[in-house]
Formats: C-alpha cells, structure tokens, sequence
C-alpha cells in the first residue's frame, strides 16, 4: 500500500476484499424503491424490544450475524471488529456486538461513519494487522432524533429540507486476498463549516465537505469522475445532491450531463419521494450502509458497475451544540470500490 498526494491511501488493487456483506432494512426502508436489496426486512421497528435503543442493538447484532453466516466464518475467526452509530458513547455497536467478545474499535464521523470504519478496517488488513475484520454501522430514527433534533413522540413540525434517520443497519467481513468486492482507495476527509446552524439543513451542511474529499481524491489519485461508473454521497438528501452536483460543474469537474448521469446520493436513492415523512430523503450512519451493501454492490455483482466511489458524509452536530447556536461543521470519507474476479 502507498500514500497518493495528501490525503488517500491506495490499498493495492488485490490487497483487501470485501468477501460478504449484510443488510438489516427498518419497515418504511424496505417499502422504499430498494427493497428487494436487503437480506433482512423488518415488519417492526422496535424488533420485540422495551426501547428503541436496545431494537437498534439487535439489529446491529443480526447484522454481524448475516454477514459471519454470508462469509462463512465464526466470531471466533475475526481478529477485530470496527464500527459505529448516532448513539452517545457509540452503544449500538459496542452493547449489540458485546456477544462476539472480540477486540473492537468504535469510529464517529456521524453519517460518514461507514467510510471512516472501512478506512480503518482496510488499512488493518492491508497491513497484515488482521486477517480478518467485521466492519459496519447503525441507526435508528427514533434514538436519533431525540439525541439530535426533537424526540418523534414530540410531533415537531419538520420543514421540507429535513431528511429522514434511516432505521437499519449492515455489516461487512474484509480479508486478505481477492473477493467479489476490492477495496483499492480510502480518501480521509478534512473538516468543512459553511455556517449553517439549523438542523434542519443537513444536506447543505454536508455538501461541501463531499465536494472537498471527492476533489481531493480525484487530485491524490490523478482519476476524474469518468474513471468511475457511479459515484455516490452518503446522506445528503435531494437538496444537498443538487448543491453538490451544481459544485462540480461551477468548478469545471463535470458537464450538467455528466453530474446528473454519474453523481448519485444514498439518502436521495433509498426512499422514494412520495413515501410518507421522508422529506428530502435519508441520512443516519446506515443510510450508506444499506445502500451500498445492498443495491450498489448488487449492481456490480450483475455487471452493472465496476468501479464505484462510496463518499459516506457526516454532519458533526451534537444536541448541545445546535442549541448553543454553533454551526454544523461536517466531514466526507470517500472509499473506491471495484469488481473482484
């Protein structure tokens, strides 16, 4: 593995693999336009459980569970785990996952979570650190919302930029070696901060800092976006698409053909727009997850993509700083993916 320009690690074309992947999808998620991509579909958000939080542990949970019994293995054969949720002090991933008893390592970049584990979980493996690692993410609409905005059960009135926390969670198994899916490049965001305060405004909020990490790894890799067959943000909805997409072309690094054909969003793909309280789509750290882990990497599994950028974003926000009136200050991982043999 090497480092490109100044902020991507190149992993090695065969280096790491992706060599199963799991989906958990909430009730309104598997009603959406992806539905038939998910391994799991919920018919109940709170998964028989007495809270939201402990549903979302169980989901996480079943999600490693998938993703061992996809790729074969026991817990016992994982030499680390890395994930991350919306929770404070991360306790989806660190109370769900307890029963595996494996080292673990907990990452935070709010929505952009999953490009953040993955960076540190490929870097492991590349590295010969581990063999083999399980790697995903979390959310829950309900245990977000009241730690970020207003409690569901408050019944606030939501403007029409508002996007909704996706409720699911996914995992993957990484290892030596070659798989369906190659992990080849991780770019490692830097912070942006437009101003915005409201929380209500996360796709404006998130965009620029998707426009910096994707221009900054086009730069360390010498790629454009032709190199791509789909590039896709994490989680800034339709309204934060729009900016990023009329980003790229004021900065000349797309024509207005080219930013609609190859520049897609997780949050603007998993729901459709007529699904009740969706608003301007989804976000939360599974958004990307589910997407990415279902319906992207079936595509390329159906030959349908071979090379895909993943650049998961996160807005930085805490429940105490939006009420002390602080900007949103928000990052964008970014993970190329290609097609294995």
């Amino acid at each position: 593995m090497a480092r490109l320009g100044r902020s991507t690690w190149a992993l090695g074309e065969r280096q790491v693999a992706v060599i199963a992947t799991s989906t958990v999808a909430g009730t309104l998620e598997a009603q959406g336009p992806l539905s038939d991509s998910f391994d799991l579909s919920l018919n109940d958000d709170r998964v028989g459980q007495d809270s939201w939080e402990r549903a979302e542990q169980t989901m996480f949970r079943r999600a490693a569970e998938i993703a061992c019994e996809k790729a074969a293995i026991r817990p016992n054969d994982v030499d680390l785990v890395v994930g991350g949720d919306l929770n404070a002090q991360l306790t989806s991933f660190y109370l769900g996952l307890r029963p595996l008893a494996r080292p673990m390592l907990g990452v935070y970049s709010a929505c952009a979570s999953l490009c953040e584990g993955l960076a540190v979980a490929s870097l492991a493996v590349a590295t010969g650190f581990a063999d083999v690692v399980l790697v995903g993410t979390s959310s829950h609409t309900s245990t977000a919302e009241r730690q970020f905005r207003y409690p569901t059960e408050y019944g606030v009135q939501r403007p029409p930029t508002a996007q909704r926390t996706v409720t699911g969670a996914g995992a993957a198994v990484l290892a030596r070696g070659r798989g369906p899916w190659q992990v080849t490049h991780a770019t490692i965001g830097e912070i942006a901060d437009f101003g915005v305060k409201s929380p209500w405004e996360m796709g404006a909020a998130m965009a620029p800092a998707a426009f910096d990490t994707l221009r900054q790894h086009l730069a360390d890799t010498g790629r454009s976006l032709d190199d791509y067959d789909l590039v896709v943000t994490g989680d800034l909805g339709r309204v934060g698409l729009r900016i990023l997409r009329n980003l790229l072309v004021e900065h000349g690094m797309a024509s207005p053909a080219a930013a609609e054909e190859r520049v897609n969003d997780c949050g603007a793909m998993i729901y459709d727009e007529h699904q009740p309280e969706v608003f301007s789509g989804g976000s939360g750290a599974a958004c990307s997850t589910l997407v990415t882990f279902g319906h992207l990497f079936r595509e390329m599994e159906r030959g349908r993509l071979h090379r895909l950028l993943v650049c998961a974003t996160g807005a930085l926000l805490s429940q105490v700083s939006a009420q002390q009136g602080d900007t949103i200050p928000s990052i964008s991982h970014a993970i190329a993916f290609e097609r294995g043999d």
